[in-house]
């Protein structure tokens, strides 16, 4: 029997052989002096090459914008460099992969920041915890941006696109969930600003906005995607609240009239029974789908079976796997035979080095195996896991 996860799919100019995509993980094995991603990595997204699409790590868009120990950027030169060796060892495995632009805002800590404060729309502590060389420690209050910063940031993510399609990446993704610095913007709970970047939802969605437009200048419009967290609740101090679908909305009819390359969508993994009961029916991406006239990428939870579902059911386009993809290099021929998945490690997610990085085998039926097709990616879970991680070291 045919699988829709298996059958192609035009994304844009872009030929993707199937509709599985390699949701972006943070794996911090960039632990060298100039956060440079290394042939460690190029490794390792080169044994996943057979996603459909496979969306990088996030890569902070300057010194600014860090948030974790480890992580690769996308803010020098030398970090575009190297780059090339990962798109090189993609493109040459038959993969397409985009990188995802990422500023944490208030997510951070001043032990990564040289001593600085991090920066948000307004200052109020997330009140979670940022991971820096010390191990976890409790967030601050941010100092809010002054208006005239604004632009320097915008720049800052049209500089890092820039790096991107010299480094030879397919295309990008705006990190504008998971309560970093573009939900912030666009959640009432974390922006209380009085200027044009606050107060109306016109003016809460500028800063993204103005994001995509500087964005363009480097990518055309198909090759750029947006991560949307709509139905975060209660994390890092972003709330859902009476705008809160209506923020979404706008920003969904802003795309439809200047097109971008799609929207990815992911479920909430907290509590979510106090939220709007039409908006997880059956999902958050079925709720877009009348919306949004382009791509949606659905996230967070699927299953094999549930991912056939929702794209024969027409409210996602492409689906997206996170931890699957940490243990099954090969989850696209597993798909295929219906080979069980193996579990991942999470003892090694974030420890550095090649073990639990790129050490999974492909499948054989001598394995002992176990079923899991959960996915994990920056995001709700990402900081308990990791202190749960850190904590059984």
């Amino acid at each position: 029997m045919s699988q829709a996860l298996l059958s192609p799919y035009k994304l844009g100019s872009l030929e993707l052989p199937n509709r599985v995509v390699m949701a972006p993980m943070t794996r911090n094995r960039a632990d060298n002096p100039g956060n440079l991603p290394t042939g460690l990595t190029a490794q390792y997204y080169a044994q996943r090459a057979t996603a459909g699409l496979i969306i990088s790590e996030g890569t902070f868009v300057s010194t600014q914008g860090i948030g974790f120990i480890n992580v690769p950027g996308m803010y020098t030169a030398e970090q575009a460099e190297a780059w090339k060796q990962v798109t090189t060892a993609i493109h040459a495995a038959g993969g397409r992969i985009f990188a995802q632009l990422w500023h944490v805002g208030a997510i951070s800590h001043p032990d990564l920041l040289g001593g600085a404060l991090p920066v948000a729309p307004s200052a109020i502590n997330p009140e979670t915890k940022a991971y820096t060389q010390d191990g976890f420690k409790p967030t601050v209050t941010p100092r809010a941006l002054e208006t005239e910063e604004v632009a320097a940031i915008v720049q800052d993510f049209r500089l890092a696109a820039a790096r991107a399609a010299a480094a030879g990446f397919d295309g990008v993704e705006l990190h504008g969930a998971n309560a970093y610095l573009i939900q912030q913007f666009l959640s009432a709970s974390t922006n209380k600003r009085t200027d044009r970047y606050g107060g109306s939802i016109e003016n809460r969605t500028r800063f993204l906005f103005e994001v995509i437009e500087a964005v363009r200048q480097e990518f055309p419009a198909d090759r750029i995607g947006l991560k949307l967290n709509p139905a975060a609740d209660g994390f890092a101090g972003v709330l859902f609240d009476d705008e809160t679908l209506a923020v979404y909305r706008h920003i969904v009819a802003r795309i439809n009239a200047s097109p971008i390359g799609y929207l990815h969508i992911t479920e909430p993994t907290n509590a979510h029974e106090h939220l709007p009961k039409e908006l997880f029916a059956p999902s958050v991406a079925a709720y877009f789908r009348p919306l949004y006239h382009g791509t949606i990428i659905a996230g967070v939870d699927y299953s094999q079976e549930s991912a056939n579902r929702a794209l024969e059911e027409g409210y996602a386009d492409l689906v997206a796997f996170g931890r699957a993809y940490i243990a099954n290099p090969d989850l696209v021929a597993r798909f295929e035979s219906h080979a069980p998945l193996a579990a991942a490690d999470r003892a090694t997610f974030y420890t550095g080095g090649a073990k639990g990085y790129v050490d999974y085998p492909a499948y054989s039926p001598a394995q002992t195996l176990e079923t899991s097709a959960q996915t994990v990616a920056p995001g709700e879970r990402f900081f308990e896991t990791r202190a749960k991680t850190r904590a059984g070291k």
